[in-house]
């Protein structure tokens, strides 16, 4: 529930069967347990999924935190009307409701005229979204306090009579899925998507550092927002959760998240660490070298592999993992600085979590990464029988066929 998508692009996150509930942070929810039946749901290019949607009406007595909700403006529906003109410029839609453009005062934060005071991005609820309050009381509950340059920032809310509303800042490059996926983008150099990786690595080493140990669950390309300087920013907290503290090793919750996207053992298990988080990391850095969709979207539910299965073998291989990377960038990248972010994401992308690296450690590796890489040059001239070659290499990608679901494992 992307909340700057630029038309006619529609925000891809599909959340409207899936259920964060389970965010413990002055939400005053009890974590629940993986029920024993399990259910699937798949919808656009995002195949996102839930287990167990038994519980998805929610009561509307669940309450913003009075210690969060004075961090955040309270805004009137009627406030709200009036900043995005009657709800007329929808730039987004989300997995539980639309996303329209705002203007309210710098200081005031009372409506203004469009192209006066600031830009905003207003988030409506859907009223037929049975997850979404929860979703939207998780929302409001950790952006309401958690605050970092790589987070977007949530200004206020709106809880009046039915109507449940968010107001952000504006991110005016929008998602990183648009600029690495939608047709017509001008791509994104090497330099800029190194720039991305670290700033949703400092996002994500942010959270886990927190005495809560913030899991965020559902980072994926279309929840990744873009500034105009493309700093990237994590939205969409409302699958959030607190990871486990004291002696425990993890958290049990119902399998919830986005196919492809989610660590394969929380999905055979519903055990929830940090580490998942850092496998979703692996999933998006690949998405960044490769250019790739982590999964086939011209037939939803299909496919011969993920995006990790098809480059894995090639991740390892110094030489081989030249040909997964995005033709798009015309080899304008460093050459070891695409084999070590490479590495890193083969080290992200175990199968096994205690073999993966902490985000702390990964958020170094970048950084680290940026003050060694090599700078860009120009490929040598080549023929045009090797770029060819190249060329349908890279083609040679995911193939269609069944794609195991969370109702399967």
């Amino acid at each position: 529930m992307g909340i700057c998508w630029p038309k006619p692009a529609k925000c891809a996150h599909v959340s409207s069967t899936n259920l964060s509930g389970d965010s413990k942070i002055h939400s005053k929810i009890k974590p629940e347990s993986i029920s024993s039946t399990k259910k699937s749901s798949h919808q656009n290019s995002n195949k996102q999924f839930v287990a167990d949607k038994s519980y998805a009406r929610v009561s509307s007595n669940l309450k913003v935190d009075t210690s969060v909700s004075s961090n955040l403006k309270s805004f009137s529906f009627s406030d709200l009307k009036n900043a995005s003109k009657n709800f007329r410029s929808e730039i987004g839609e989300g997995g539980f409701g639309w996303v329209f453009k705002g203007w309210i005062d710098e200081n005031t934060f009372a409506p203004t005229k469009p192209g006066t005071g600031i830009v905003v991005a207003i988030k409506k609820l859907k009223e037929e979204s049975f997850q979404g309050h929860r979703e939207w009381l998780a929302e409001v509950n950790y952006l309401g306090q958690l605050h970092h340059e790589n987070l977007v920032k949530l200004i206020g809310y709106c809880a009046e009579s039915e109507n449940r509303l968010l107001v952000y800042e504006f991110m005016p490059k929008g998602s990183l899925e648009n600029h690495l996926f939608r047709k017509g983008v001008q791509p994104i150099s090497w330099a800029t998507r190194m720039h991305i990786a670290r700033g949703v690595a400092r996002g994500l080493s942010y959270l886990h550092s927190l005495n809560a140990n913030v899991i965020y669950r559902d980072l994926k390309a279309s929840n990744i927002l873009l500034d105009s300087d493309y700093n990237a920013k994590l939205s969409d907290f409302g699958l959030a959760r607190d990871g486990p503290t004291g002696d425990n090793t993890h958290v049990s919750t119902r399998v919830i998240g986005t196919q492809g996207y989610a660590a394969p053992e929380y999905v055979a298990t519903g055990r929830l660490t940090p580490k998942s988080d850092v496998y979703s990391f692996g999933v998006v850095l690949l998405e960044l070298l490769s250019g790739r969709r982590v999964m086939d979207d011209e037939v939803a539910g299909f496919s011969e592999d993920t995006l990790v299965d098809w480059a894995k073998p090639f991740l390892s291989d110094n030489r081989k993992m030249l040909r997964i990377m995005d033709t798009r960038l015309g080899g304008q990248y460093s050459k070891k600085g695409a084999q070590a972010a490479a590495a890193l994401a083969l080290q992200c992308l175990h199968s096994d979590p205690k073999n993966r690296p902490s985000m702390a450690d990964v958020q170094v590796s970048l950084e680290r990464l940026h003050a060694t890489m090599d700078t860009p040059r120009t490929p040598p001239q080549q023929s045009r029988e090797k770029l060819d070659f190249h060329r349908i290499k890279h083609t040679n990608g995911p193939r269609k066929a069944r794609v195991p679901t969370a109702n399967s494992r």
